[in-house]
C-alpha cells in the first residue's frame, strides 16, 4: 500500500498505485503528527484562529462576549468530537474542559479545501461545500467544480506566509472564508473524485517534491454520508448489496465506514449521529437514491435520513 491508510474502506482508492517504497503519504493525523514534528504546531486550533487575528483562548481564559464555539484545541481523531456551540458565561462555566478552547463564532459556507503545497507555494487546490445538517453532521458534501476566488486567494496567500519550505497536502476546514482547522494531509473520503491521474500526482509530490496534474477535465462530484443514531452498531450490509449499490448509475464509490465488531463509543462520531457509510458519485439525484438503497440495506437501528 503506498499509501499509508488506516481506515479499510478506503483502501479502494490506492490499490495498484505505483510508489517508491520509501515514499511516505499521510492520510490520517495521526501519522502526521509523528512524521512532521516542525508542523505540529498546526494542529493547534488556538494557533491557527490567532495566525488570523480571531479572538479566541483555552477555557481557562473567559471569552469577552458571547456566543462562541468550543471545542478540543487538538483533535486527531477527527468527526467533530466534542464540540459545541456556547451561548452565555453560565453555559461557559458548566462546560469548560482542559484541553479545550473557543473561537469566534463564524457564519458563513463550511468548506474543505485540499491543497497540493511545494515548497511552501499552493500549486494545486479544490474546494467541496458541505451542507451542514445537525449535531456536527452534514447531509452531503459538493465537491465543486470552480469559483470562490475570495477563499482560493486567501488560502495561498495564508499558505504563503505561514508554510514556508513545507512539501506535501493540506486540507484546510473554512467556515465564511476563515480557517477553523488544518491537516497535514488530504480528504481521503472523496479523493477518487478528482479525476484519473490525480493518486500519481500525489505521489509525484511526495517523491520529487514537484506538482504535475492535468486538471482541465475536472467535474462537480458529490459525497453522501448515511447517518444513524447512537447506541446500535448494525451488522454490514452484504457484500452481494453493496455490489448492487456500487453498480448504480453515477456511484462512483461506496464506503461502510465502521467497525462492526466494535462498541459504538469505540468510534469518533459526531454528536449528531454515528456514520454508517458514504456514497460518492457524479450527480446528486442519483447520490439520494443510492443513499436511500443503502439505508434499507441496514435493519435494527434508527436511520437519519436529511432529504
Amino acid at each position: 500500500m503506498p499509501i499509508f491508510e488506516r481506515d479499510p474502506w478506503r483502501f479502494q482508492y490506492f490499490e495498484g498505485i505505483n510508489c517508491p517504497p520509501e515514499v511516505r503519504i499521510p492520510t490520517d493525523d495521526i501519522d502526521s503528527w509523528e512524521w512532521y514534528p516542525e508542523w505540529r504546531w498546526t494542529y493547534n486550533k488556538v494557533n491557527i484562529a490567532k495566525s488570523q487575528g480571531l479572538a479566541c483562548g483555552t477555557h481557562d481564559a473567559l471569552p469577552d462576549r458571547f456566543p462562541v464555539f468550543s471545542k478540543p484545541a487538538v483533535n486527531l481523531k477527527g468527526m467533530g468530537v466534542d464540540s459545541r456551540v456556547i451561548s452565555s458565561r453560565e453555559e461557559f462555566e458548566r462546560f469548560r474542559r482542559d484541553g479545550h478552547m473557543w473561537m469566534t463564532l463564524l457564519s458563513g459556507d463550511h468548506v474543505s479545501t485540499d491543497c497540493a503545497v511545494a515548497r511552501g507555494e499552493c500549486r494545486w487546490l479544490r474546494h467541496t461545500h458541505g451542507l451542514s445538517w445537525r449535531g456536527g453532521t452534514f447531509k452531503h458534501w459538493t465537491i465543486e467544480k470552480d469559483g470562490r476566488e475570495d477563499l482560493t486567494s486567501y488560502l495561498r496567500s495564508w499558505i504563503a506566509t505561514n508554510m514556508q519550505g513545507y512539501t506535501g497536502m493540506v486540507n484546510f476546514e473554512s467556515i465564511g472564508g476563515r480557517i477553523i482547522e488544518m491537516h497535514l494531509r488530504f480528504a481521503d473520503q472523496w479523493c477518487d473524485l478528482y479525476g484519473n491521474g490525480w493518486l500519481n500526482a500525489l505521489v509525484r509530490l511526495y517523491e520529487k517534491g514537484t506538482w504535475s496534474y492535468d486538471d482541465s477535465g475536472r467535474r462537480e462530484a458529490y459525497s453522501l454520508p448515511l447517518f444513524a443514531g447512537h447506541g446500535i452498531v448494525p451488522k454490514h450490509p452484504s457484500a452481494e448489496k453493496q455490489s448492487l449499490i456500487r453498480a448504480m448509475p453515477d456511484v462512483a464509490s461506496l464506503q461502510i465506514t465502521y467497525y462492526e465488531a466494535k462498541a459504538g463509543d469505540a468510534h469518533p462520531m459526531p454528536p449528531g449521529g454515528f456514520r454508517l457509510g458514504i456514497v460518492n458519485c457524479w450527480n446528486l439525484q442519483s447520490g439520494f437514491a443510492a443513499r436511500r438503497a443503502l439505508a434499507d440495506s441496514f435493519t435494527g437501528c434508527e436511520i437519519m435520513l436529511p432529504e
